[in-house]
């Protein structure tokens, strides 16, 4: 291996170790290696589309997406202003949606529902008012079904425009009914299982959304004041474009978020942004989710 080539190699690992704690936390490593290394049954296996979807670098895309739209719904966004921090600690929020994610989809099944019996005994505790007045739970079946299609859609719509290999449109059935359990192990009870219902279910929602003054601060700070060095604003905006390019026009409308460059080149923009995400943490072959051999995995239930 030449001097440039092992220069190149060092570059991406620290590169790729950067995002990764940026996204995963401090404690990431340790998580990664509990996840992934421990052996017994998963609830979805190795080559699942849940699995193929979660490890892509195209998540990062359909993250900042699903917290765009997920905003449009006054009661969920009340929770998360009121108790979630996303403006003082951001990156603690994104490491605990990362680790939950990465735990419920390559976990082991005790680990996986330890985890989700977590955030149901956080999501007991949270309930307020909205700045209008109604009273909200963190804990409502509503609001978790709202949170849960806006992610799953999200993520799915990000793979598919993004991802190293996207589904077909059977695997993409597949892939909601299996993010179904994981809804529904968090107390949703009416969950979509097919990319049919998906559409049907955000449909639903609509008359309940609207850009409130806390949703446009939230699309302000995402896109606008990230809390990043400069020199990583522009790699950012590219993925914050991408991430837009992929809203429905309605809710694009609604955050009054799509501005003439996004619409020129918030898709090739993504797409950029998506292959440097991948050259720096390795392609999704790369990193396996079950990289011992002999670990079963088990069909969610």
């Amino acid at each position: 291996m030449s001097a440039v080539t092992n220069s190149v190699e060092r570059l991406r690992v620290r590169v790729g170790d950067a995002l990764f704690l940026k996204v995963a936390g401090p404690d990431g490593h340790d998580n990664r290696d509990r996840i992934h290394l421990t052996p017994g049954p998963r609830w979805f296996a190795p080559e699942s589309p849940i699995a193929r979807v979660h490890a892509d670098a195209s998540m990062f895309v359909g993250g900042l997406r699903a917290l765009l739209l997920q905003s449009l719904h006054p009661l969920a966004m009340a929770g998360v202003a009121g108790h979630s921090g996303y403006r003082g600690d951001p990156w603690g929020r994104l490491a605990r949606t990362s680790t939950f994610l990465a735990t419920t989809t390559f976990a082991t099944t005790d680990d996986a529902q330890a985890m989700v019996d977590r955030v149901r005994a956080v999501h007991a505790r949270i309930r307020g008012k909205a700045p209008d007045g109604r009273p909200y739970r963190a804990s409502d079946p509503h609001l978790l079904t709202w949170v849960h299609v806006a992610e799953a859609d999200s993520f799915l719509a990000a793979h598919q425009r993004y991802g190293e290999r996207p589904l077909t449109p059977d695997e993409s059935d597949e892939y909601v009914a299996q993010s179904a359990r994981v809804a529904r192990a968090l107390g949703a009870v009416v969950v979509p299982e097919s990319v049919a219902e998906l559409r049907e279910a955000i449909d639903s929602y609509r008359p309940e959304l609207e850009a409130t003054p806390a949703d446009l601060d939230t699309a302000h700070f995402l896109l606008r004041e990230p809390p990043l060095p400069g020199p990583v604003r522009l790699p950012y905006g590219l993925l914050a474009a991408g991430a837009v390019s992929l809203l429905p026009p309605w809710a694009r409308d609604a955050l009054g978020v799509d501005t003439r460059f996004r619409r020129a080149v918030g898709g090739p923009a993504g797409a950029a942004a998506v292959r440097g995400v991948r050259w720096g943490m390795g392609t999704s072959e790369r990193r396996r989710p079950y990289p011992r051999a002999g670990v079963p995995a088990t069909s969610p239930g």
